[in-house]
């Protein structure tokens, strides 16, 4: 049975978009390594999930040593424990054995990798500090590592908080996507040969399917949207619309910066959990060694933090931004279910089910 090409490999594995960390340092290696153990051996990415563990556990013994040859192994061994981190996730989309499980297991892995190396890099870095004087008490240390945990933990807090907000809102559409295609199919004659009951309240009613159909095409509300027709009016095509709009029209710059980081399949948010762990747990440590500067660990630490916290306060502006495009959308079409004076039981189907009113109030 041949195996997988390279080519094959990278379209099945990488990303739409990624870290730019991962994207020039870790994806060019990563996908070869896909390759050669899907081609020849047996191993899974669960395995390779319990490696990246033990990896980053021998990352954290050397940080805990402080020294600078440990502290270099130390950002070795944290590097190779992400690219083996990578190679798992890859393995398993190329060869279809994704699990409920080994998600769990990948995410469980990462959380507590972080927390060992960040006690066990400043933990190392006290100990020294005291062994050369020990009068002082150097507890910034104690500190940092409480810092590097809580901004770990909130930036990824924070995406799965913004993925559950998402896909409620994709859920309220598709919601009233649905009423929309109901009221409408109770407008349309239901004979071929007779005019339209009429033709001004079906083309909003299929100006707003068609717009909300757009909407829910991609997972991604990024993505771009196909123009569509209203149905039966061929004259009317429908605008190009997302829940971004308001963001789009108050930075203009910004499509042309995301374009150009897109074209080579690179987020937006530069400096995410990835960067912030990078930085961290390899810059850090690999310039701590060169320099014998200790206090690099809490600048670097505190640069990227800080602009770690800037991207995700972005975010969360951003979708800010996109729940006020959300609800312009579904008010729209709200006003014109009614105008177009659905019946007793669509309108008690659309509007009194608890669950749906009450996510929306909260979500307000």
């Amino acid at each position: 049975m041949p195996g997988f090409t390279l080519d094959e490999v990278r379209t099945r594995t990488l990303k739409e978009r990624d870290s730019w960390w991962t994207v020039y340092l870790v994806d060019p290696m990563a996908v070869r390594l896909v390759r050669v153990v899907a081609n020849r051996t047996s191993i899974t990415p669960n395995q390779l999930t319990v490696a990246a563990l033990f990896l980053g556990l021998g990352a954290a013994v050397c940080f805990a040593l402080g020294y600078r040859q440990a502290l270099a192994l130390g950002g070795v061994l944290y590097f190779l424990c992400f690219v083996v981190d990578c190679v798992d996730g890859k393995l398993a989309r190329l060869t279809g054995s994704e699990t409920l499980i080994g998600a769990w297991m990948d995410y469980v892995s990462d959380r507590f990798r972080v927390l060992v190396c960040a006690v066990a890099l400043m933990g190392g870095q006290y100990v020294l500090a005291q062994e050369e004087n020990p009068d002082s008490a150097p507890v910034v240390y104690v500190w940092l590592a409480l810092a590097v945990v809580f901004v770990d933990m909130l930036r990824y807090l924070n995406a799965l908080q913004v993925y559950k907000l998402r896909r409620e809102m994709r859920s309220h559409l598709a919601a009233a996507l649905e009423r929309a295609r109901a009221t409408l199919s109770m407008l349309e004659p239901e004979g071929g040969d007779r005019a339209m009951s009429d033709g001004g309240e079906q083309a909003v009613l299929r100006h707003g399917i068609g717009v909300l159909e757009q909407i829910l095409h991609s997972q991604n509300e990024r993505e771009a949207r196909n123009h569509r027709t209203a149905g039966k009016q061929p004259d009317l095509t429908l605008p190009k619309v997302d829940l971004h709009q308001e963001f789009r029209t108050r930075f203009p710059w910004y499509q042309r910066f995301w374009g150009a980081l897109n074209a080579r399949r690179v987020r937006t948010h530069l400096v995410g959990g990835i960067e912030f762990q990078m930085a961290v747990f390899v810059v850090a440590p690999l310039a701590m060694a060169i320099f014998a500067m200790p206090s690099l660990v809490g600048w670097i630490a505190a640069v990227t933090g800080v602009l770690l916290l800037a991207f995700e306060i972005a975010i969360i502006y951003k979708l800010w931004l996109s729940t006020r495009d959300f609800f312009r959308v579904v008010d729209g079409i709200d006003g014109a279910l009614r105008f177009s004076g659905p019946s007793d039981g669509a309108e008690d189907e659309g509007r009194g089910t608890g669950s749906d009113t009450g996510s929306q109030t909260t979500m307000r």
